[in-house]
């Protein structure tokens, strides 16, 4: 089992690894006429630029917009809750995809903070929703006993109460946003993202592209570690459970309609504009690429056979890695089992870009028969979404009582036996949930796709991507809107996995 689980960890740690030793030997002159390049200063400052100015939008959408949802008498607030949450089945460059065929005046800093800021607020929105719900509602009412108005509530009492949950929203965002390759590119935003794919592109050796991508590991980790300080050790759980009881909603009066306007707003930019616009491409046939419609048709079918194969595939590798290190932290919780955690979840904090250039590399260098093979795809896919999967698997077992193994045991059922028969029948909908969020992933992702995937192999994202570059919008039209509908379909069945999931753990 220890073996097992040290099989994930080992797949996270090689291509950062390999990152790090690849920078290292870059050699100092070469490493100066690099990073003292005046590009250096304009990629640097857009990035830091475009990850702040993000994840503060972020945080007033997403902490406002749970705010209204779950404190106020918000007039079809179960459908506002839900619209929320339905940007994270739109990837940011399909988001793209539509505002720049609207207009090429919004490849410029304006379209990409309106793109990532649209698909990233609910990272923000989620876990500040969560964190409202679950306070306790007597900190409010006693506030509002002494005196306190609204504003001073919610800045005195209710802020401080969801540190936790805001900072690891921003977290998230900040780290989606350093990372985001395909949004920026379509919108002509140059990042460190979009230089290292430049740079490898220019010189297959990928020396340049490891320095660029040491950086960003080196952004990356200094927002891991701001978030830490920022978060601070206070404690937040109450000492009484007592009994769990919903706060009490404040009326709206004559900003009701300006809030539901704004709800409104926030749902035409972020879902209203993207399916408008692919279906409005949809319908211009002649704008389209020119070649004949059945083999069109056979581009689309082939593309999506392609994304939902990468998809389950993947997503069985992955939830199997996912096994063994969630049932060591669950059932044997030592310093092996953390230490293997933790490299794990370094997989957060590096960008998909990143760990695809270093796979590529160490195919190149050590093993020449993965390069171009839908292996070596399926492993970078593992490796990026590994964390997800660890994250619903490990909740899931968390909810199965020991004795029912000890019990197994005593019956005389051997090992596998015991996980094919006990653990995973009650483990179910935590490893759907897991399966579902890395097919999502999967099927959306473009960053590794484009690096590794066989030459005249299309995905659904690949194309798209491809189409958008060239202006080609009527062609891309139909990729897009497949890839939508399959996300929103695989998020549909996701929800109904945590559904049972939760359902189960209050029956048990």
């Amino acid at each position: 089992m220890s073996i097992a689980a040290a099989l994930g960890a080992l797949l996270v740690l090689l291509p950062i690894a390999f990152t790090a030793w690849r920078a290292v030997t870059f050699g100092i002159g070469d490493t100066l006429d690099l990073l003292l390049r005046p590009l250096v200063g304009e990629l640097l400052v857009n990035t830091a630029l475009i990850t702040v100015a993000a994840t503060a939008a972020s945080a007033v959408i997403g902490t406002s917009a749970a705010w209204f949802v779950e404190r106020t008498a918000l007039p079809g607030r179960k459908l506002w809750a839900g619209l929320m949450v339905a940007p994270l089945a739109m990837p940011p460059f399909i988001a793209s995809y539509a505002w720049v065929s609207l207009s090429l005046n919004l490849q410029d800093f304006g379209g990409a903070l309106l793109v990532v800021t649209s698909t990233y607020f609910p990272l923000v929105y989620l876990p500040v929703a969560a964190a409202l719900r679950g306070m306790d509602p007597a900190l409010e009412e006693t506030a509002r006993s002494l005196g306190c108005g609204r504003w001073a509530i919610f800045r005195r009492v209710v802020l401080p109460q969801l540190r936790p949950a805001l900072f690891g929203g921003l977290l998230l965002v900040a780290l989606g946003v350093m990372s985001e390759f395909g949004a920026f590119s379509l919108l002509r935003f140059r990042t460190f993202t979009t230089e290292i794919y430049a740079e490898y592109r220019t010189s297959f050796d990928g020396g340049g592209a490891s320095m660029f991508a040491g950086v960003l590991i080196v952004l990356g980790l200094a927002c891991i570690a701001f978030e830490h300080r920022l978060r601070g050790h206070v404690r937040y759980a109450r000492i009484d459970r007592g009994t769990r009881r919903a706060a009490s909603r404040y009326a709206l009066g004559h900003w009701r309609w300006a809030v539901l306007a704004g709800f409104a707003l926030l749902g035409i930019v972020t879902l209203g504009v993207p399916l408008g616009t692919i279906g409005y491409w949809l319908t211009q046939h002649g704008a389209a690429a020119s070649t004949p419609t059945e083999v069109s048709a056979m581009s689309l079918l082939d593309a999506a056979k392609t994304s939902l194969s990468l998809g389950l595939n993947a997503a069985i590798v992955t939830t199997a890695l996912a096994l063994p290190l969630s049932f060591l932290l669950v059932r044997y919780p030592g310093r092996y089992a953390v230490w293997l955690e933790r490299i794990v979840l370094l997989a957060q904090g590096v960008p998909g870009l990143v760990i695809a250039l270093a796979l590529v590399s160490l195919a190149v260098r050590v093993a020449t028969p993965l390069y171009q093979t839908t292996t070596l795809l399926i492993a970078a896919y593992a490796t990026l979404f590994l964390p997800l999967a660890l994250v619903s698997v490990r909740a899931s077992l968390l909810q199965i009582q020991p004795k029912l193994e000890e019990a197994a045991r005593s019956l005389g059922l051997s090992p596998l036996p015991i996980l094919a028969r006990v653990l995973l029948p009650l483990a179910r909908s935590g490893l759907g949930a897991a399966a579902t969020m890395v097919f999502i992933s999967v099927v959306t992702e473009l960053n590794a796709t484009l690096l590794l995937s066989p030459i005249d192999t299309h995905t659904l994202a690949t194309q798209v991507w491809s189409d958008t570059a060239t202006l080609a919008f009527a062609a891309a039209a139909p990729y897009a809107a497949l890839l939508v509908g399959i996300s929103l379909g695989a998020s549909a069945l996701l929800f109904t996995f945590l559904g049972r999931s939760v359902g189960a753990r209050a029956d048990f």
